[in-house]
């Protein structure tokens, strides 16, 4: 078997002849240091994105089979985004700057990957919305040909003919279909505050919004499916949880964002594609049912954080339609091959419920070690082989 064959056999509860070992990508600062000390080149540090070809060569020399969000991406949100300017220039050598997505933020010299404080939002009423964010928000098919587009050793592009790379059942790799973002960039574009109030300041503003991105998502998906291109599974980003809960009402999200859900997953299972994952950090469980009743059927990338997720869990809840990838507490990396083997341990009975794959919980951070997470990728193999 492949790693594409082991990965989609797993999930589908089918026999497997080895557990791959993937993982979630790394900070920009991770690479650097590594770079520093020796491991990899400050060009592959530099050149390095999700499905690169540098994704394969540091996968590789840590001992990880592929990296789990390995997509295409449709360019599915503000197009043309906004200008980044610097509005304000602060004493201490930060700077108030527009962002991306119409958003103030306060930018420090030397920040981490971390997100930065928010001072204010373009994005605030139905004038902005019409003057600013709605025309940006349109479908255009040049939102498909000009998506992300490399993959591992491949190079993914579109001809007269369509998205051309190679076909299904002559591919190693795992490669998705991303399917956009149906509130986490609304809650970016607006504010978890904002949010709140224009939900019930101008109902009909939020709704419209909602279902604007919704649109624009399933345009952009039906546009890909329909190129001929080859995809193994469907995947979102959301995003929109913190270490208590939802950022949203579960209500509000089942009613206003849920349709959207079932809508593009339906339109993704005409295609075959059985498994759709979702990326959503924090606490999910609120959410986990509204995603599984609307299509959704894995989970990654399964936050440990301070209250332990888990799919244990959620299996026991929902049964074997849940899946996972993701949920090896990232920690370890910082810490010592005894704490290593002791999350590799916490994970088999995981593993032994079937339809999950373990993931380092986010992207590899700074004080990770590198010969502890190649320590850890010789373990994964060696334990789950």
């Amino acid at each position: 078997m492949n790693d594409r064959e082991r990965t989609l056999a797993v999930l589908r509860y089918q026999p497997y002849d080895r557990l791959p070992v993937v993982h979630f990508g790394y900070w920009d600062e991770t690479l650097v240091k590594w770079a520093q000390e020796g491991h990899i080149t400050e060009e592959e540090a530099k050149s390095w994105f999700d499905g690169s070809p540098t994704d394969a060569v540091i996968s590789a020399k840590l001992g990880f089979d592929f990296d789990y969000y390995s997509a295409f991406h449709p360019h599915a949100f503000l197009l043309p985004p906004f200008q980044r300017r610097v509005i304000e220039e602060l004493p201490d050598g930060s700077a108030k700057v527009v962002n991306a997505e119409g958003v103030i933020v306060l930018v420090k010299p030397g920040a981490t990957g971390a997100a930065p404080p928010e001072f204010d939002h373009l994005l605030k009423d139905r004038a902005a919305w019409e003057d600013h964010f709605r025309h940006r928000l349109q479908f255009t098919p040049d939102r498909v040909t000009k998506g992300w587009v490399r993959v591992n050793d491949q190079m993914v592009r579109w001809d007269e003919g369509g998205l051309a790379f190679l076909q299904e059942d002559s591919r190693d790799y795992l490669y998705g279909l991303h399917c956009g973002s149906l509130y986490g960039n609304i809650r970016n574009m607006l504010g978890i505050t904002g949010a709140a109030y224009l939900e019930v300041d101008d109902p009909d503003l939020f709704t419209e919004i909602i279902d604007t991105v919704g649109e624009l998502c399933y345009q952009c998906v039906k546009a890909a499916l329909e190129s001929g291109a080859k995809f193994d599974f469907a995947h979102f980003w959301e995003d929109i949880c913190f270490k208590t809960g939802p950022l949203i009402s579960p209500k509000t999200f089942a009613a206003k964002v849920g349709p959207h859900y079932r809508r593009i997953t339906e339109l993704v299972g005409q295609y075959g594609l059985d498994i759709v994952s979702l990326d959503c950090d924090g606490k999910i469980d609120a959410l986990v049912p509204i995603w599984l009743e609307n299509g959704v059927n894995t989970m990654f990338p399964i936050e440990v954080g301070t209250w332990e997720a888990s799919i244990a869990p959620w299996r026991e809840k929902y049964g074997r339609q849940v899946r996972g990838v993701g949920g090896t507490d990232k920690k370890v990396f910082a810490q010592d091959r005894a704490a290593i083997d002791a999350e590799i341990d916490r994970l088999k009975p995981l593993v032994e419920l079937g339809g999950y794959i373990p993931c380092p919980d986010h992207r590899i951070p700074p004080d990770a070690e590198w010969d502890n997470v190649r320590y850890y990728c010789d373990r994964m193999h060696q334990v789950f082989g």
